[in-house]
């Protein structure tokens, strides 16, 4: 995770939400928080397993929403779609 970075610094800046089925407890959107962050252009990622979707932060409005889906499969057995 991106630790280093100011709250403020890493909730600027444009959005993407998803939904992510699959996602069983708060560990879930953990895993799924960090493989976000590892995407290049990502500034932050918040998970919340209770209501599936994801506010993902980004550097600039030029991301590949598919770039994001991949990365949420990768952190486990989860499906994403873009919400907006």
């Amino acid at each position: 995770m991106k630790w280093f970075r100011g709250k403020r610094e890493a909730d600027s800046g444009p959005q993407l939400i998803l939904e992510v089925e699959g996602m069983h407890c708060a560990s879930c959107g953990l895993l799924i928080d960090e493989e976000l962050e590892e995407v290049p252009g990502v500034r932050s990622a918040s998970t919340d397993a209770r209501s599936g979707r994801t506010t993902v932060r980004l550097e600039n409005a030029e991301m590949d929403p598919a770039a994001l889906v991949a990365a949420v499969e990768r952190a486990g057995d989860y499906r994403a779609r873009l919400v907006s």
